[in-house]
């Protein structure tokens, strides 16, 4: 991992988007990643809305990596929306645990240098809390330590993304982050995914001078240096503290460009992707990437 602000800005902060597979990573992401002139790439490598634990294709898995190397083009998987280490149902558990162990593998077989995991919720059937949250923790931990512990340093990382704070999250926003790694023991092979969207909903000030510097700073205040590992790159469609998870392009939410520069400037995001969920953001002509291109040339580390 580069340790100076002295790199070239594609080095330093690589951009991308979240590409369909269509026809195979090979013959249909990383075509589409190229065209987009991403320098970073996220993919499911399965149905996102289900349980199956595709398999891949080895050759196609060899041409993407290859592909991938040669580019310079790093490389994410994004796990199904449906992981919930919380769940207090047995079966969506276990199947929760079982879909990380896989796609960890499948990020071995296609280059990938981490997956992405919701840090999900603890649901209450309408009770109250009496200790469902420390319960599903208690989970997470069980679930997630032996895969981390399998982790060595040449593995991906599993990314922490908290969430908008939507329900009952575990980890909604920054702040509950020490919780959560805690449970982990603070493992280094679990890094954090930071949704700009996602933190922003649950009520960091991003769209305030200093707002985004702010955070970051509080990132490597809790998790260490090196604990930020990937950005997810949002504009929000709602105000702060809405606990809603709509995405918008860049500059046209209530996150602004702004915040966009000052992690683009802030020492804890030296090698950290920024990678792009927004609307239309995987279509030719779509002017997000290049608009974060054009924020990250003007920012000044």
């Amino acid at each position: 991992m580069p340790t100076t602000d002295a790199l070239e800005p594609a080095r330093r902060n690589p951009i991308g988007t979240h590409v369909k597979v269509g026809r195979g990573l090979a013959s249909g992401a990383f075509v589409t990643a190229s065209e987009l002139g991403c320098e970073a790439v996220q993919v499911f490598v399965g149905n996102p809305r289900g349980w199956a634990l595709s398999g891949g294709d080895p050759a196609e898995d060899r041409r993407f990596r290859s592909l991938t190397e040669a580019a310079g083009m790093r490389t994410f998987i994004h796990t199904p929306y449906l992981v919930n280490l919380g769940s207090p149902t047995p079966a969506t558990y276990e199947r929760s645990v079982a879909l990380v162990a896989h796609n960890l593998r499948r990020a071995v077989e296609i280059g990938a240098e981490g997956v992405v995991v919701h840090t999900g919720s603890y649901v209450d059937r309408g009770q109250p809390d009496d200790g469902l949250r420390d319960h599903a923790l208690a989970q997470v931990r069980e679930g997630l330590l032996p895969l981390l512990d399998a982790l060595d340093d040449q593995s991906p990382s599993l990314l922490l993304e908290p969430t908008a704070g939507q329900g009952r999250s575990l980890c909604a926003g920054v702040e509950d982050l020490p919780g959560y790694l805690a449970a982990l023991d603070f493992h280094p092979r679990a890094g954090i995914c930071l949704d700009t969207c996602h933190v922003f909903a649950a009520g960091a000030p991003l769209d305030e001078p200093g707002g985004a510097r702010d955070t970051a700073d509080r990132i490597v205040e809790i998790g260490g240096a090196g604990r930020l590992r990937l950005i997810h790159a949002n504009d929000s469609m709602d105000v702060r503290g809405a606990h809603l998870d709509r995405h918008q392009r860049i500059g046209e939410g209530h996150i602004g460009v702004g915040a966009f520069a000052e992690l683009f400037a802030h020492p804890a995001t030296v090698g950290v992707p920024f990678i792009l969920e927004t609307p239309g953001s995987r279509d030719l002509g779509n002017d997000d990437l290049p608009l974060l291109k054009r924020v990250r040339a003007a920012a000044r580390p």
